[in-house]
């Protein structure tokens, strides 16, 4: 069964690159913003891994990580957060929010993969 995947990003070309790169190998599921993501999961959907934009309308990443970091249910999964902002102070904020990574964009999806793999190798999932 494959694992699943959630996208968290408000740039469509985004989605579509990471949904076309992953969809092999992952279930994905794509959300256009943190809100619209978090009700989602809310609905009772299993994720095993996000990847979520920085920059978002609605719910920023930073809110998005608060709010996935304070919920019982979802507490736990890995988070990847992408963002076009590469200074150092955004990337320890977002780490000491809950962030698991942070990748800065643009990145190269096969590094994202292995970013991926190897945090659920460590969760055992």
């Amino acid at each position: 069964m494959k694992k699943k995947l959630l996208i968290v990003d408000d740039e469509p070309s985004i989605g579509l690159i990471l949904e076309h790169y992953f969809s092999k190998e992952y279930s994905v599921q794509l959300k256009s913003n943190g809100q619209e993501a978090m009700a989602w999961l809310q609905e009772g959907h299993h994720i095993d891994v996000i990847v979520a934009d920085f920059e978002m309308p609605f719910m920023n990443g930073l809110d998005f990580i608060k709010q996935l970091r304070i919920s019982t249910r979802f507490c736990n999964i890995p988070l990847i957060m992408l963002s076009g902002k590469d200074e150092t102070s955004n990337k320890i904020t977002c780490l000491r929010q809950g962030a698991d990574d942070y990748m800065v964009k643009p990145f190269n999806p096969e590094e994202l993969d292995v970013r991926i793999k190897n945090i659920l190798r460590r969760i055992k999932v």
